[in-house]
């Protein structure tokens, strides 16, 4: 198992159940992924509406999509109700109209919804007065605490016989007879199968990533009066949408809330604005909760948009029978998890399972044809930041503790200047497909605006689909010396 992320665990925890030797490798470790970068809703739905998914994948897939999501297995329950390690809380979700949006926004999705066998109401009001208008009614979804999650289901893993190595990257993953994992430290784990779990697949060079976007989202956290926001989930219609929750904290003085408002969504390494997407976000909470204070938490994750709607869970593509992935969460990545779990155990297993042709890695899905096309030209169109000046005009220019693009020649060069002054250079070549990365100053990062790679500022990689750092940059001393070798 590559990536000790919800799916990674989960699949590995049911595999163990099964009698299976399994390890897990993670390049940073159990609780340190996107996973805890979620806003910890468990819906039907956020991202990919119904309506869509019936457009997508007709009145029988849509059908096949909420028994995945109300159908976990036994064992999974069983973790499930062990409320010591597993903190999870059923609460009812709400879809409520944005600003600009009329009643008749709620219709098609209320219809697709009930069509697909979820159950829904359509409600004259909220119950709470966030939003003036009627909203779609969601009973028994459910919220949780990300963080003790994963440590519970990472113990119940270990008292089933598995194991999880912490930093260990894979750096090359192969099928065949037998699968092989080569990691970054040289070693190589021979295995029946390998299941690549790392938000976005970094076995795959080009396949699936024309298949999927990768987003930024973005959360704060602000301290509300105990009690005064009725726990729900909540989200609205707008584009790009927010969604609401309450985190209950109980700490050793006293026990608070703290509103969880996320949202603000755009491509990875694309229209940055970061500081203004935290302030719309506070902008946004106060319209609707008046009097709010200043957040007290604020962080961002990487979510993965495929063009249809669903997860890809299943056998990689063009790959032996032994690799299998899962990715594009399309904003569901604890319910898609949770998902493939059960999928891949199956699959591994030999055994059929129903939700194995909707989520296929090779499907192909004719009415997203548009999306796809979308995507990819928007990938094709980043390739002109070659051509492209730089963002200064020398080092000089460049402040502690930020970053920006210098153009050299014929080359671009991502320079970012440390809190001491230091400069430090690395190509801004994104060492998966080519493209220029851009500079993320909320998280101090390089990001590729094509596939969504993201680099520390030294030019180490954070997430995939790249598995090399940036390059180092050759500077004119270096050059010389080779010349006159």
């Amino acid at each position: 198992m590559v990536g000790a992320g919800i799916a990674g665990l989960t699949t590995a925890y049911l595999l163990a159940l099964e009698g299976k030797s399994v390890i897990v490798i993670d390049k940073i470790g159990v609780d340190q992924g996107e996973t805890i970068n979620t806003g910890a809703h468990l819906s039907n739905e956020i991202d990919a509406t119904y309506r869509d998914i019936t457009r997508y994948h007709g009145a029988k897939g849509a059908r096949l999509r909420p028994r995945a999501i109300r159908q976990p297995s036994p064992r999974l329950n069983r973790l499930f109700q062990r409320k010591r390690s597993i903190a999870i809380s059923r609460v009812d979700g709400y879809l409520f109209l944005g600003p600009e949006d009329s009643e008749k926004t709620l219709d098609p999705e209320l219809e697709a919804a009930q069509s697909a066998g979820v159950k829904v109401t359509k409600e004259p009001a909220l119950p709470f007065e966030i939003a003036p208008g009627p909203c779609l009614h969601f009973p028994s979804q459910a919220q949780f605490h990300a963080s003790r999650y994963m440590n519970g289901l990472a113990q119940a893993f270990k008292r089933a016989g598995g194991k999880i190595y912490s930093k260990a990257e894979a750096k090359e993953i192969k099928g065949g007879e037998s699968a092989q994992v080569k990691t970054a430290s040289g070693h190589t784990i021979t295995v029946d199968a390998v299941v690549v779990a790392t938000n976005t697949p970094v076995n795959d060079w080009m396949t699936m990533h024309t298949k999927q976007a990768a987003y930024r989202t973005y959360v704060i956290g602000v301290p509300v009066a105990l009690d005064s926001v009725p726990a729900a989930l909540y989200w609205d219609t707008e584009d790009p949408f927010h969604y609401v929750r309450v985190q209950r904290i109980n700490e050793e003085e006293k026990t608070r809330d703290i509103l969880i408002i996320g949202g603000e969504d755009h491509k990875t390494g694309q229209n940055e604005d970061l500081e203004n997407r935290y302030a719309r976000l506070l902008s946004w909470g106060r319209t609707h909760f008046p009097g709010l204070p200043d957040p007290e938490f604020r962080w961002s994750g990487q979510i993965m948009d495929t063009v249809d709607g669903l997860a890809f869970i299943g056998r990689n593509p063009g790959d032996e029978r032994n690799v299998y992935i899962v990715t594009g969460d399309s904003g569901m990545g604890l319910t898609h998890g949770t998902i493939a779990g059960m999928l891949l155990t199956d699959l591994i297993m030999g055994r059929e399972n129903p939700w194995s042709v909707l989520y296929d890695p090779a499907r192909k899905s004719p009415l997203a044809a548009l999306s796809f096309a979308k995507e990819n030209l928007n990938v094709a169109a980043q390739y002109t930041d070659w051509i492209t000046p730089g963002e200064v005009g020398s080092p000089e220019e460049i402040q502690p503790g930020t970053g920006a693009i210098l153009r050299s020649g014929l080359s671009k060069i991502a320079a970012y200047r440390d809190a001491q002054g230091k400069l430090h250079e690395r190509s801004a070549v994104c060492t998966h497909l080519g493209c220029i990365v851009a500079w993320n100053g909320s998280e101090n990062s390089w990001d590729c605006p094509c596939h969504g790679s993201r680099f520390d500022p030294d030019g180490k990689v954070l997430n995939g689909p790249a598995v090399a750092p940036l390059e180092p940059v050759e500077t004119e001393k270096q050059s010389s010396a080779t010349a006159n070798d």
